[in-house]
């Protein structure tokens, strides 16, 4: 029982770091892809759409 209070804050402090990083791709997500609607509706297309599919 020496090393438990080690043991628990090192899988707390991976935990809470790891939870960190999925809110933040997932806020910059969300951020992306306003931006992405915000430019396809000012009439900015991607690149990889074809020609033919964006006068569809």
């Amino acid at each position: 029982m020496t090393h438990a209070l080690y043991v628990a804050a090192a899988y707390g402090l991976s935990a809470f770091a790891i939870g960190g990083l999925v809110v933040w791709m997932w806020v910059d997500q969300r951020a992306r892809k306003a931006e992405l609607a915000e430019l396809e509706a000012s009439g900015i297309r991607r690149r990889s759409q074809k020609a033919t599919e964006a006068e569809a």
